[in-house]
């Protein structure tokens, strides 16, 4: 097996980025991932989430090191403002998974980046989660983001690099697109 030099674009290892293709090309059940969390509720609007492994490349792996995600709600939607809300999350999650995407694929691309910040808003009416209006959603209305990049890549690079971020996104997917998720209840 030829080993390749380590060749570092936009932080990606882009030879392992391709190592990583070609395997997944030739063996698909590589590409299955489970992730998960356990959450625990602390009171009033306060939760905390705890990750600790995934399931991938047909293995269980544990992360370096555990990571703890707190939420809470604001004093105005009645929380101890202990952390960002879920739907805070939702925001952050998405602007994450849509930058990594950027990176990954504008690395694949040999286009350099020295920097992406983006904003996101959201528009959500409480009277859908409050049960007021059963025609108001629950979620969000809409979603808006603004991505600003720093690349000496040309202006249609930016384009197709800022296009590429919500094409291959996960997180992107699953909220533009709805995801099934069940909900079951036991005794504890």
């Amino acid at each position: 097996m030829k080993v390749l030099a380590k060749q570092m674009m936009n932080g990606v290892d882009v030879a392992r980025l391709f190592e990583t293709i070609n395997a997944v090309k030739a063996q698909p059940e590589l590409a299955t991932f489970k992730f998960r969390i356990t959450n625990s509720w602390k009171g009033g609007g306060e939760n905390r989430s705890e990750i600790t492994d995934f399931h991938g490349c047909m293995q269980d792996i544990r992360h370096a090191r555990p990571f703890t995600l707190v939420a809470d709600e604001p004093d105005v939607l009645l929380g101890a403002d202990n952390g960002a809300n879920p739907v805070e999350f939702l925001l952050h999650a998405l602007a994450a998974c849509v930058t990594t995407s950027m990176v990954y694929h504008a690395a694949a691309k040999g286009i350099a980046i020295e920097a992406i910040e983006s904003s996101l808003e959201g528009d959500l009416d409480l009277r859908g989660f409050l049960g007021i209006d059963p025609s108001v959603r629950n979620g969000y209305q809409q979603i808006r983001m603004k991505v600003k990049m720093k690349t000496n890549g040309s202006d249609e690079q930016i384009n197709e690099i800022c296009c590429l971020g919500p094409m291959f996104s996960p997180v992107f997917d699953s909220v533009t697109k709805g995801v099934p998720v069940s909900v079951t209840a036991e005794r504890m």
